[in-house]
């Protein structure tokens, strides 16, 4: 039996989800999330049932977070007290998310929904991540003392994450960069991701990597290594979640993840070498080109032309083209620069 044959798909077919992991790959290990955040719209346009596009994404998500993880964890970018306490509140918004998505799917409204869901969260949250970026406030520059932990400059936290760093309602927890937060702020936080996550088939990384910084204040490097720590636990408790209701198709799942093998790792690698106002601007072009796509197969469904769901899907592979290429460029770039500059984005 050949490979084809025993994923079920064309020759086609199996290269588009290969190549598609790959440039996932990339993203998911560079910003921390970019995974089924375009896989799962990317499936409902090519006709995959909800569940079906928010199982098999989130498997996916599960997958790939666990290799960017490793390289994340080499470069000392995770902060596993964060992580293990953000796993608390993301499993019990799962769960919560996953049953309004059954929900929905029984009421014939989940598709829409989601799509609707997707646009208003991407849409709002890429358009602030630029503009923050492109102003230059909120820098977030980062220092290492000698131990080597990063130390985010107190002039360069976001006002609101001082605001909530303000509130001192134990138990406090200091983590990686020196920031000291209640421990309750987190697990609203992570319960929040969690639920979008069980909802939108989601790692929730698109939220959860500017939320650590912009609401809690955790240097953008280890916001993104964190993030994909948690994220390997709320992917994996959802896929296995979806699964139980056949949610999960492998023969969709296994290409990708072949693909997006190599470059998460990649991905993962250039964030140690990338300007951090950089990395928020790609983030937040990568999510509006992400509404912009989801927005066009919801028009396209609203009104009834058939052709705007392959526009909606080549603004999703090439969006992640585009960015990724953008991403590899200035990691090129960064490495043939003078030792000067590096040196530049630790002050």
């Amino acid at each position: 039996m050949s490979v084809f044959e025993l994923l079920g798909m064309s020759a086609g077919m199996l290269a588009l989800f290969v190549a598609f992991g790959v440039l996932i790959g990339v993203l998911f290990g560079f910003f921390g999330m970019g995974g089924s955040f375009l896989v799962t719209p990317a499936l409902l346009v090519m006709g995959y049932p909800s569940r079906v596009a928010v199982g098999s994404g989130l498997a996916f998500v599960f997958g790939t977070s666990v290799i960017a993880t490793l390289k994340h964890r080499d470069l000392g970018q995770v902060d596993y007290k964060l992580g293990i306490s953000m796993i608390i509140g993301t499993t019990v918004g799962l769960e919560v998310g996953k049953e309004i998505v059954l929900y929905l799917e029984e009421l014939g409204l989940a598709g829409n929904i989601i799509s609707v869901t997707y646009v208003l969260l991407l849409g709002g949250i890429g358009l602030f991540v630029t503009y923050e970026a492109l102003k230059g406030g909120d820098g977030g520059g980062v220092s290492h003392d000698v131990d080597g932990d990063a130390d985010i400059d107190a002039d360069d936290i976001p006002e609101l994450a001082k605001k909530i760093q303000s509130y001192s309602l134990p138990p406090m927890i200091t983590l990686r960069g020196g920031v000291k937060v209640s421990l309750w702020m987190i697990l609203l936080l992570a319960f929040a991701t969690g639920l979008l996550s069980g909802f939108l088939g989601v790692g929730g990384g698109f939220i959860r990597m500017p939320a650590l910084f912009y609401l809690i204040g955790v240097p953008v490097p280890i916001a993104v290594g964190t993030d994909l720590f948690e994220i390997m636990f709320s992917g994996g408790i959802g896929s296995f979640l979806y699964a139980q209701s056949g949610g999960v198709d492998l023969s969709i799942v296994a290409p990708l993840l072949a693909g997006s093998a190599l470059g998460a790792r990649v991905g993962s690698a250039a964030t140690s070498i990338v300007d951090e106002d950089e990395i928020k601007i790609y983030f937040g072009l990568m999510l509006l080109l992400g509404a912009l796509a989801v927005a066009v197969r919801q028009a396209g469904n609203y009104l009834g032309v058939g052709v705007l769901d392959y526009v909606s899907l080549a603004l999703i592979l090439g969006s992640a083209l585009m960015v990724s290429g953008a991403v590899l460029y200035s990691a090129v770039k960064s490495m043939r620069a003078p030792s000067t500059a590096g040196s530049s984005t630790a002050d």
